[in-house]
């Protein structure tokens, strides 16, 4: 019998899975969970929590479509593993309102009529927020260079960073905007 695997994750039982205790505040809410050690904060938010606004685009940190605002930095939630995250302050898509009033960057989105298809929507506006957070932003290529790692496969750039633009009370371009560039 070929022993080289034993004892590893591979041979246990579905009850025998390493699980680890995490606690996260989740749009203002703590919240305490069990999750296997390789659960991602992805899968904790869509699968534990049941908040679908964060979305799983590509799976591999390449589309933006997973973002959501952790320790107040935009991250790809399907690249970080819940337990390193472990007492971390997350935002979602759905904490951003405040009861029905909505945040600036989701009404900026719109007014602006910053989506088509809205999948990678969720993911754009964290992104968009927690950018401006980080205070980087002074024009419109500040926007297309930062927000590059969101991608919409709807092409609705130009709007997404005029929405992005007006949230962050900057002038807009005078020929319109070219888009987030590739």
């Amino acid at each position: 019998m070929d022993t080289s695997t034993a004892g590893t994750a591979l041979d246990l039982a579905p009850s025998e899975v390493e699980r680890v205790p995490v606690t996260f505040e989740i749009n203002g809410k703590t919240q305490r969970f069990d999750v296997e050690a390789w659960t991602t904060l992805l899968d904790l938010l869509r699968e534990h929590c049941h908040l679908s606004g964060t979305k799983k685009g590509c799976d591999h940190g390449q589309c933006g479509a997973c973002t959501a605002i952790v320790d107040g930095q935009r991250i790809n939630t399907c690249l970080a593993l819940a337990a390193v995250h472990d007492g971390a302050t997350i935002t979602t898509i759905e904490g951003l309102a405040n009861g029905d009033t909505l945040h600036v960057m989701q009404q900026a989105f719109i007014d602006h009529d910053a989506f088509q298809c809205g999948y990678c929507t969720p993911g754009q506006i964290c992104s968009a927020v927690a950018m401006l957070d980080e205070g980087h932003v002074k024009c419109a290529d500040d926007v297309r260079e930062l927000m590059s790692g969101n991608l919409c496969r709807c092409g609705a750039y130009t709007n997404i960073v005029a929405a992005i633009l007006d949230a962050a009370d900057l002038p807009h371009e005078q020929d319109g905007g070219a888009g987030v560039r590739s």
